[in-house]
């Protein structure tokens, strides 16, 4: 799951003179810093101030609604067909999402 949008990033390093920003892989970033001759990874208290600034992602979002739509999919599906089932499987989904919106810190 992308933990931040590229276009975050871009408006940070465009306002902090970092150049030629690229990812090397999901939620790692790198640019050239202000008179740098080496691209440097985007500082991880940086990446944490433009998360708590601007808040989800869209497919941070997505998920969030998917596990709150299936939670109450099975919920009444579990009191039409008085199974419990439907509920197991929602707590593991939601469990997968949970786990997914850790931050890994670099």
């Amino acid at each position: 799951m992308k933990h931040y949008s590229l276009e975050w990033i871009e408006a940070w390093c465009q306002e902090n003179g970092w150049t030629e920003l690229f990812v090397e892989r999901r939620n790692n970033y790198w640019a050239f810093p202000p008179g740098g001759v080496m691209p440097e990874p985007i500082p991880s208290h940086v990446l944490r101030g433009i998360k708590a600034e601007k808040g989800l992602t869209v497919e941070e979002r997505i998920w969030s609604i998917s596990a709150v739509i299936g939670t109450f999919v099975a919920v009444v599906s579990t009191f039409i067909l008085r199974c419990p089932m439907p509920l197991v499987l929602a707590f593991a989904f939601n469990a997968v999402t949970v786990a997914q919106f850790e931050l890994e810190d670099v």
